[in-house]
């Protein structure tokens, strides 16, 4: 019986090519959209399950709140580790203190490589199960140890064997011996760029600014893994209070509370503040997955009904000789799980063809797990289901059919016969013009962000990584000579790029000063000659002067600091910072405009800046403006390498690093822009097909219509009409629908684009022009067709 189900199927898909390819092209997009969503959704949630104990493991996270509201700090001081061992030590297995990644040169003889890597207490490699190659997890007791990765080994080694061997750290001078050597960390882990990994009494030992019993030194990471049976909720409530038992009394008004963030939350749970993340993601783009799908299930039914009238007779005659609905229903949706099959397949090869391009955009290593059983267990779930939601509406509706009537040739369709056809369409448009708006909307955010005031020129400005002390200890004469070269304007050294703001400072006190506001800022060290290299401008006082010694003892602020402190007239007024438990007076001697150091999509955080002569993490370079790049960065690079030969010309342009900015809102854009294509083509295809049956069903009509002298326009007309009110009403349901989504969606930004009256505008004159010229083709076809073919009777 099921076998006679299928081969009636397949006869009908091979008399009507055109239906066939029609539903078998729409539901294969729609399938493979749907796909792809799928695996990048997966790949999402399976984020750091690389690591056996991810369920039992988490970072230690402060919160707290200050008049403008609760923070989160990500980073912890140095005692966190040994209060949580001494006070909470059984709750967990490891506790670890780690530096946050670390980017250092490390060498082999005249071998350098510049790698990322992670200095931390032992228990880090067994919490992270690193698949030891070479040594063990118990190789990092001693200070001098150092694990490698494989590809870190084999670039400082080659083939040689690495075990016991020396590598040195050319910022410190530091000779580490390789006591381990694990497999490369996979890209779906926090910890991927992890190239090496130190100690962290070894870090201790070589950066003496670090205080092991400071509470307010917030610059580094613990790391917990939980004890067999401890539960993370309990540990969490347990440690809460350590940060607020520590605090000093200016700060104990912040409430801190400490709390664990398990790893597998990571990934998707962020942005602990707003209580999202990457999760958002996952929604909007399992949300356009299922819709696209929708919409190509919806042609499968439109078509599948509109054609009602070519298998009535079908049913008429099954009936009378026997068959009850259920056999019926039986045949159609085989119909339907043939359709789907046949899709599935071509689905499968749309996937594998698209996967290239889409993980570039996506910026994934995404393949389709084909030895996976389970990945073809989901597979059959997912073609029963989409053959079922296919075929249930058609099944259910032509085997209702009345045999008499049908085989009497009296059987109509009524007036509200269509009415679901036509609902399905309202729906299918909705979707699409939701989509569209959707589209434009990310995309003019996108451009919102990057047509924001930076308070600084971007363009031709470098900077480059300077980790040792040879270039500072030079720095006048490299000067010097990159001007005399013609290749730079200005060079300035910094701590830090200025796209990041770097590290905040406790304990800052200024006359007018609240209890409760908050005392730590984001502090930028820079050189006297930093504001004329990146082009900060003032809106009160003056600029760092070299030539001026009391400027040691100088700040600038930007203006949200100035405004926060409540200062009118900022400029000569005495701030004081707390820091060791010793208070140092600044003056400000400036306010510039706010510098756009951080996301776009924010507000800028109150900076202050300290100028600091000693600052040599990198150094700033203004290119000549008369120069290609490409001209003077070769210059640039032989006067580094003549003051330090040792280290790799590492350097970064503003700009680019500053487009970095804008990757989750690009992606979100490039891949809605894809999928809502996409959903576009599979509503077209619908919408081509019930036009070429309205056109069939309707030729007679036509031809007489021709006859009695209508022209090619008002038939045109007649036939598009219909098509063209649906699409007006999915563009009443459409805009309101789309605009709750789009201002939902745009409330996670505090810097956001408007939502304009033309854009709801221009996506339903897009899906009135679509809609049309897809029409037309069928409208145009039948109003030229000559009239006899449709009038005569044999």
């Amino acid at each position: 019986m099921y076998r006679s189900y299928f081969i009636v199927g397949w006869r009908n898909l091979v008399k009507k090519k055109g239906y066939a390819f029609i539903n078998i092209g729409g539901l294969a997009v729609g399938m493979a959209v749907a796909m792809l969503i799928g695996l990048w959704i997966y790949d999402e949630v399976s984020f750091n399950k690389v690591h056996p104990n991810y369920k039992r493991i988490a970072r230690v996270v402060v919160g707290g709140a200050n008049s403008s509201g609760p923070f989160v700090q990500w980073n912890t001081a140095p005692p966190f580790g040994n209060e949580i061992r001494n006070l909470y030590g059984p709750q967990f297995k490891h506790v670890v203190m780690s530096t946050n990644r670390n980017q250092d040169i490390l060498a082999v003889g005249d071998n350098q490589v510049t790698k990322t890597g992670y200095y931390a207490e032992p228990g880090m490699a067994e919490m992270l199960s690193l698949k030891m190659l070479s040594g063990s997890w118990s190789g990092l007791q001693k200070k001098e140890a150092v694990f490698l990765s494989v590809s870190t080994a084999k670039a400082l080694f080659g083939d040689a064997d690495p075990m016991n061997k020396l590598i040195t750290v050319t910022d410190n001078k530091q000779d580490l011996v390789v006591t381990g050597v694990y497999e490369d960390i996979p890209s779906g882990s926090d910890f991927s760029d992890m190239t090496f990994l130190g100690t962290w009494d070894q870090f201790i030992a070589t950066n003496a600014w670090v205080r092991k019993d400071d509470w307010r030194q917030n610059g580094f990471r613990t790391f917990v893994q939980l004890a067999d049976g401890a539960d993370m909720q309990m540990a969490s409530d347990q440690i809460k209070a350590i940060r607020q038992n520590h605090a000093a009394a200016e700060d104990a008004v912040f409430n801190f509370k400490v709390f664990l963030h398990p790893m597998s939350q990571w990934r998707l749970y962020s942005d602990l503040e707003n209580g999202g993340g990457r999760i958002s993601l996952l929604w909007l783009y399992g949300s356009i997955g299922l819709f696209v799908l929708l919409l190509a299930c919806i042609n499968f039914m439109n078509l599948a009904t509109a054609r009602s009238e070519k298998r009535a007779r079908e049913v008429g005659i099954r009936k009378s000789m026997g068959s009850v609905r259920n056999q019926l229903v039986g045949q159609f949706f085989s119909e339907s799980f043939l359709v789907t099959g046949f899709a599935f397949v071509v689905a499968l090869c749309l996937t594998q063809l698209a996967l290239p391009f889409f993980n570039q955009i996506a910026e994934k290593e995404i393949t389709i797990p084909v030895s996976n059983i389970f990945f073809w267990m989901a597979s059959v779930g997912f073609c029963l289901i989409t053959g079922l939601l296919a075929g249930s509406y058609p099944a259910f509706y032509l085997s209702s059919f009345n045999a008499v009537n049908v085989l009497k040739g009296t059987y109509r369709l009524g007036r509200f016969a269509v009415l679901p056809r036509k609902v399905l369409v309202v729906v299918q448009f909705t979707v699409s013009i939701t989509l569209m708006v959707g589209v434009i909307i990310v995309f003019q955010q996108i451009q919102f962000g990057k047509d924001r005031p930076v308070g600084y020129n971007r363009e031709g400005l470098i900077w480059v990584n300077t980790p040792t002390a040879e270039i500072h200890q030079h720095i006048d004469v490299v000067r010097e000579e990159l001007k005399k070269s013609g290749a730079v304007v200005e060079i300035a050294e910094s701590l830090n790029t200025v796209t990041n703001v770097g590290f905040v400072l406790n304990g800052y006190d200024w006359t007018g000063a609240g209890p409760d506001w908050q005392s730590g800022f984001p502090t930028v060290w820079v050189a006297s000659e930093f504001g004329k290299t990146v082009g900060w401008e003032f809106v009160a006082g003056r600029d760092f002067s070299k030539d001026m010694a009391s400027d040691t003892a100088a700040i600038v602020l930007n203006e949200t600091a100035a405004k926060y402190m409540n200062l009118n007239d900022p400029v000569d007024k005495i701030i004081k910072l707390t820091l060791f438990d010793k208070t140092t007076s600044f003056k400000v001697i400036g306010v510039i405009k706010d510098m756009l150091m951080e996301s776009p999509f924010y507000p800028v955080r109150k900076t202050v800046y300290m100028l600091d002569n000693t600052a040599h993490n990198l150094v700033n370079i203004r290119i000549n403006p008369n120069l290609r790049a490409a001209e003077a960065l070769p210059k640039i690079e032989t006067i580094f390498k003549k003051y330090d030969p040792a280290t790799p010309f590492d350097y970064a342009f503003v700009d680019e690093e500053y487009a970095r900015k804008f990757s989750d809102e690009e992606l979100t854009g490039k891949l809605a822009f894809m999928f809502a294509g996409l959903a576009v083509f599979i509503s077209c295809l619908g919408i081509f097909g019930l036009a070429s049956f309205v056109a069939e069903q309707r030729a007679k009509e036509i031809s007489i219509r021709k006859v009695l002298g209508a022209s090619v326009g008002r038939l045109w007309s007649m036939l598009s009409k219909d098509f063209a009110l649906l699409v007006a009403i999915s563009c009443v349901i459409a805009v309101p629908l789309s605009w709750y989504f789009m201002n939902d969606w745009l409330q996670q930004y505090e810097y956001r684009a408007p939502l304009s009256w033309y854009v709801f505008a221009g996506a339903s004159v897009g899906a009135f022009v679509i809609t049309l010229t897809t029409v037309s083709y069928q409208a145009i076809r039948a109003a030229l067709t000559n009239p006899v073919n449709s009038l005569r009777s044999e």
